[in-house]
């Protein structure tokens, strides 16, 4: 089994291609995976093992007569809750919303399908998706699998759970201000944000993006050919691309890459995240790129402008709900939004106007880098029950500094392990390229992680440790 679960997923489907592992035999590995290591991690929703069979032996079969749907024909991909699959109810992570089933598939979910990925189950996320943690007033906690008493991050938080036990190669999240990057970076995982409308999303959203959480580049990579393909729904959606997305080889020889230590505002950083980014950059150093430090693009008052607008947009969205409905939010994010009732209309439009601020300060600082570094958290942990590494709904945000402007300037940035700290935690570096230029930021990825990064050990099963 861990052998198999060790497995990425090119090495996966030359071994399908090969006829030495069927896509039944693999999902077995990926259930026992589950099995010992989801009561610990609570990472799933909607998690159906039955189904999940079907649809593997399905997918062997099309393997044996050859004819399979596409490139991800027998993967196991996890979605967030927040990407709708048809027939399953979307709570939005809240106990306050009623549970419809949603009566079709999101995009993300629609291609995967498409391609023949075997969808077995959701992953968790916090109320609203508006929190950097694993907790929800709807799911079970969500662990981080490296240490069960610290948080996974979020709001992906069962999509990082998952990738860093071990269920499968590929999970899909979603990031609005950081909610792929900033848990990829505390459990050890690549994250993947692209530039907005690269892949298409619905509901689509100032600065929202999906993306793929996985443990190497090639697996995110792999998936985007997929992932990437336009759909109507998505107002912001690119034109169709003929990216070679395997296409990773990059020689960094003479590009100017842009070191950010300072965020300009958030929390301060922690002195271990400091000294694992400057490792990185020395790595970048040593393959001849040119590394000069590079000032902060956002500042105070973008980050509460965005705050305001936030506080607003949600408290309009729960002051139509009933006040039973109001009263099961969770209690954290229903005090930081109910402050969303004293902002005035003309403070809400100046706090999406810092959205603006932000996408010029950041095209300011790319005329003079090919790209920029940066950590991806300034804290290496916090409890796995904290709503967020502040735990203060009066200082919500303190956390996504480094990752929330390049939502707005639309820029893919990726997460990537640079090391661990003391107590075991992983350390994220973010890598953000120009606007479009995602392949760029996969390619700068793949170099970082030949050179030695990413995460090569994964969490033993609870049962060994």
């Amino acid at each position: 089994m861990t052998d198999l679960i060790d497995l990425n997923t090119l090495e996966i489907l030359a071994l399908y291609r090969e006829r030495k592992l069927s896509p039944s035999e693999y999902w077995q590995a990926v259930e026992a995976r589950i099995d010992a290591f989801e009561p610990l991690v609570n990472a799933l929703y909607a998690y159906d093992p039955e189904d999940a069979r079907r649809q593997a032996l399905a997918s062997t079969e099309r393997w044996q007569k050859g004819e399979t749907l596409g490139p991800l024909d027998g993967i196991p991909v996890s979605l967030k809750e927040l990407i709708a699959t048809k027939g399953h109810p979307v709570p939005l992570g809240t106990r306050a919303v009623e549970l419809v089933p949603a009566v079709e598939d999101a995009p993300v979910a629609a291609r995967c399908r498409e391609d023949g990925a075997i969808i077995y189950a959701k992953t968790t996320c916090p109320d609203y998706g508006m929190l950097s943690s694993g907790l929800s007033s709807f799911h079970k906690l969500s662990r981080n699998p490296w240490d069960p008493t610290q948080n996974p991050g979020g709001s992906s938080a069962g999509a990082a759970s998952a990738g860093a036990a071990g269920y499968g190669t590929l999970h899909i999240g979603t990031d609005i201000g950081g909610s792929v990057r900033l848990p990829a970076g505390w459990t050890g995982l690549f994250g993947f944000k692209p530039s907005q409308g690269r892949i298409p999303v619905d509901p689509y959203y100032t600065g929202r993006c999906a993306g793929p959480m996985t443990r190497t580049v090639a697996d995110a990579a792999y998936a985007m050919a997929t992932l990437s393909r336009p759909d109507w729904r998505d107002g912001t959606a690119l034109p169709p691309n003929d990216i070679d997305w395997m296409d990773l080889d990059m020689n960094v020889k003479g590009l100017k890459i842009g070191l950010m230590l300072d965020a300009g505002c958030g929390l301060p950083l922690d002195e271990e995240v400091r000294d694992a980014v400057l490792s990185a950059a020395k790595l970048f150093e040593a393959a001849g790129a040119i590394v000069i430090p590079v000032e902060p693009v956002l500042t105070r008052e973008m980050l509460d402008g965005l705050d305001d607008f936030w506080r607003a947009k949600f408290w309009g969205d729960m002051a139509a709900l009933s006040a039973d409905r109001r009263a099961a939010i969770l209690p954290y994010i229903h005090e930081w939004a109910q402050k969303g009732a004293d902002i005035s209309g003309s403070r809400a439009v100046f706090g999406f106007n810092q959205t603006m601020e932000m996408r010029k300060a950041c095209g300011r600082l790319m005329q003079s880098v090919d790209a920029v570094i940066s950590p991806v958290n300034p804290i290496v942990s916090y409890p796995a029950d904290w709503a967020s590494p502040t735990n203060d709904p009066e200082l919500p945000f303190e956390h996504i500094a480094f990752t929330v402007p390049w939502n707005m300037s639309e820029q893919p940035a990726a997460s990537i392990n640079c090391g661990f700290s003391r107590s075991g935690m992983p350390i994220g570096l973010q890598i953000v390229g120009p606007r479009y230029e995602d392949l760029f930021v996969l390619k700068l990825s793949k170099a970082f992680e030949n050179w030695g990064g990413g995460v090569r050990r994964w969490p033993p099963p609870p049962q060994a440790r």
